[in-house]
């Protein structure tokens, strides 16, 4: 039988074709299922609320996958979860060598999470594990010596119910899964800020309509205490119809139409981001941990920094046209951990757990208003 394009079942053949290895968490009674691919650092590739033929939210870019083929700076392979490390530039970066200058043509994920396999450690209906050994150096040329040790969990409905402390309206889809991501300084040196420090990235790549928003709520207060409400000029400064801030909620438009990315500080961060596909009827929330009082996080600019561990919690970003090509249609939701100040043996966990919910946009509407107090027109820029 073949599947729809932009069906989970579409997706899976797909995947089957070059990875006979992938891995899908399925639950019998709702049709939730996710496929996950320990090629690509155990990376989440997709899920669905509906089974082979319901809607397959992660990005997969089935072009490179085809090719077989490596690039050298950065695969994208797409996936609606997966793990890096931070921070991507300045002194303490793990992305640029030694004395290299902060440009493109110096920049490379490194292999360890990029195109290298993590370990399968177990895998069961509902859940899989894997981990994956590393050395990696930093732009001022230390080690680090570190395991990834991350687990899948894919939920049923009381366990979304649980962790989001309400309860699903009846008619509503639901697909959720958590992603438990310890890192584990396994060298001989302490971690600090003179030595410097890692930190769990976690990004989700996940398709895009041209009625994609994205809200993220944050702590209001004086910005003198808590500092800017949003950082907004990644890659040149957002437009004003893309974004707004006001009322303890970021509104960003995630429509894959213009490249863009917004950071929100650790001062101003919740653990929770929120998009609404108004074409498709998909909200999706993203709930992560955010430890309170902790502000230290890597400072990923290209440069190097007077400030490298006054880095952003959250992120947002949008893909879209550069240069007349692009990379696909898609947005990203990302979140961190705190930097890792580890001693020797010392692991420290980053959760993020993604959930999607399908159906009428009544019941969506009551779930938006528990979350964020507004009703999912009012995620709309």
């Amino acid at each position: 039988m073949a599947f729809a394009k932009g069906t989970f079942g579409y997706d899976l053949d797909f995947l089957k074709q070059y990875h006979h290895d992938l891995i899908v968490l399925d639950d019998d009674d709702s049709g939730a299922a996710v496929i996950i691919l320990p090629a690509y650092q155990g990376r989440v590739m997709t899920s669905t609320t509906d089974g082979m033929n319901g809607q397959s939210f992660g990005w997969v870019n089935q072009e490179l996958i085809a090719s077989r083929k490596t690039v050298e700076h950065m695969n994208a392979f797409g996936g609606e979860e997966r793990v890096w490390l931070g921070p991507e530039g300045g002194q303490f970066s793990v992305y640029f060598k030694k004395g290299a200058d902060f440009t493109f043509d110096n920049w490379f994920v490194p292999a360890a999470f990029d195109t290298e396999a993590f370990d399968v450690i177990s895998v069961s209906q509902s859940q899989a594990r894997f981990k994956k050994a590393m050395r990696l150096e930093n732009y001022s040329g230390n080690t680090f010596d570190l395991e990834i040790d991350r687990t899948i969990s894919l939920w049923d409905n009381k366990g979304i119910e649980n962790l989001l402390g309400m309860v699903i309206p009846q008619g509503i889809k639901a697909v959720g899964f958590e992603t438990v991501n310890g890192l584990t300084n396994t060298g001989t040196n302490a971690w600090d800020k003179k030595y410097g420090m890692l930190s769990i990235w976690i990004l989700c790549m996940m398709n895009a309509s041209d009625k994609t928003n994205v809200a993220i709520p944050y702590k209001q207060g004086d910005a003198s205490i808590l500092g800017k409400i949003v950082t907004d000029d990644y890659f040149g400064k957002v437009p004003a119809e893309r974004l707004q801030a006001a009322n303890g909620l970021i509104l960003f438009k995630a429509d894959a139409n213009h490249r863009s990315k917004i950071g929100i500080s650790p001062l101003r961060a919740m653990p929770l981001a929120v998009s609404y596909d108004a074409t498709n009827q998909v909200l999706t929330v993203t709930q992560f941990s955010l430890q309170e009082g902790i502000t230290d996080y890597v400072n990923s600019l290209w440069q190097i920094q007077e400030e490298p561990f006054a880095g952003d919690a959250v992120n947002a970003y949008n893909d879209g046209p550069i240069n007349g090509s692009q990379m696909g249609r898609f947005y990203e939701i990302e979140s961190s951990s705190p930097a890792a100040a580890l001693q020797p043996g010392e692991t420290m966990i980053h959760r993020n757990a993604v959930i999607h919910f399908t159906g009428d946009k009544e019941s969506l509407n009551n779930i938006s208003m528990k979350l964020l107090g507004v009703a999912v027109d009012a995620i709309t820029l």
